[in-house]
């Protein structure tokens, strides 16, 4: 997130962390580039994000990745949010998953 975040601001873009106090101060965010907005927690993150979002794209994660993102997909099959949703696959990273989905 960190590269993708200064390229972006860098070029001029408007940047928004959106991060959990417990992992601020827990010093995993790394250098912060634009505006940063603290939430409570990880729940509050996910509606921050759909609040200021226009689409989301899945880059290369771990376990919180997969969370929020099945998170999203589950809310646009419920119709709370119709944006775009995708995944950014490098080296067959979404593979598997996406055709277990399939």
């Amino acid at each position: 997130m960190g590269y993708v975040s200064t390229t972006t601001h860098v070029g001029g873009s408007q940047v928004l962390g959106i991060i959990p106090t417990a992992l601020a101060e827990g010093n995993f965010a790394g250098k912060i580039v634009g505006e940063e907005f603290r939430v409570p927690t990880m729940q509050d993150r996910i509606w921050k994000m759909l609040d200021n979002s226009d689409a989301f794209i899945t880059l290369l994660g771990g376990i919180g990745t997969l969370e929020e993102i099945f998170q999203i997909a589950s809310w646009a099959q419920l119709n709370i949010h119709q944006k775009p949703i995708g995944q950014l696959t490098v080296d067959g990273f979404f593979n598997k998953l996406l055709s277990f989905l399939d």
